[in-house]
């Protein structure tokens, strides 16, 4: 069942999201030559404590850490080590807050540079497909009509590949509420779910340069493309309103 958000419960989803942007854009601050992937999650925890927050992502069963990073061939859910960046590496971060019951998810990939033009118009691609999306997240659309813009932008446009086993989704006081939002088109577009005022989603971009199949490491947890391709992610909070989308990850 889709849970709609009233007015105050969206005050504190959107100071959940406050929070959480802050401390992503201070991460993607912080990635460089000879940072390590735990020094960013270690950093993450802090901020959102600091921020007010609790590590959203710490309060997923089996899960220990406050961000998963995603270097070079990972798609998602990779567990933070002690590798350290180096010129030419993909990063990609997904950190969630937790606030005062209530959730909020989102993710961004950046790079160290200097990386290739091949790579700079494969993020470019992934950016565009997340902000053009989102522009479809209206009242009286569906979900289908995000999906359609996401694989479009990422596949024509692109020639990349949509990850067909993950999907964006509802958010609120789980992580991960219905409905599932695909970045794909399956089905027919009146059975897909109508967007409504107080409906809050997490739009996801997942994609990878080569095929979408994933694989997944011994850890239970990461999951990297199988044909060793880099991999590209972003996702935000969105609030469905009647004035249009509203940002609660900016």
């Amino acid at each position: 069942m889709i849970k709609l958000k009233t007015s105050q419960e969206l005050k504190i989803m959107e100071h959940a999201g406050k929070i959480l942007s802050e401390t992503m854009w201070e991460l993607i601050k912080a990635v460089g030559p000879g940072v390590s992937e735990l020094e960013l999650d270690a950093l993450a925890e802090k901020l959102i404590i600091e921020k007010g927050g609790e590590p959203g992502f710490k309060k997923v069963e089996g899960y220990k850490h406050t961000i998963c990073i995603s270097t070079n061939d990972v798609c998602v859910h990779g567990i933070p080590s002690a590798y350290r960046f180096k010129a030419g590496d993909k990063v990609g971060i997904d950190c969630g807050a937790y606030y005062n019951g209530f959730h909020s998810d989102m993710s961004e990939t950046t790079v160290v540079e200097p990386v290739s033009d091949e790579v700079k118009k494969f993020i470019a691609t992934g950016k565009k497909a997340l902000e053009e999306s989102i522009k479809q997240a209206v009242v009286g659309n569906r979900v289908f009509d995000i999906s359609g813009i996401i694989q479009h932008i990422v596949e024509v446009e692109g020639g990349y590949s949509v990850v067909r086993s993950l999907v964006g989704h509802g958010v609120g006081k789980e992580l991960h509420e219905e409905p599932e939002v695909p970045g794909y088109i399956f089905g027919r577009r009146g059975k897909s779910p109508e967007l409504k005022e107080g409906m809050v989603i997490a739009i996801e971009v997942i994609y990878n340069m080569g095929d979408p199949d994933l694989t997944l490491d011994n850890d239970g947890w990461t999951l990297r493309t199988r044909d060793g391709s880099l991999s590209g992610l972003f996702e935000r909070t969105i609030a469905i309103t009647n004035k249009g989308p509203k940002l609660l990850t900016p």
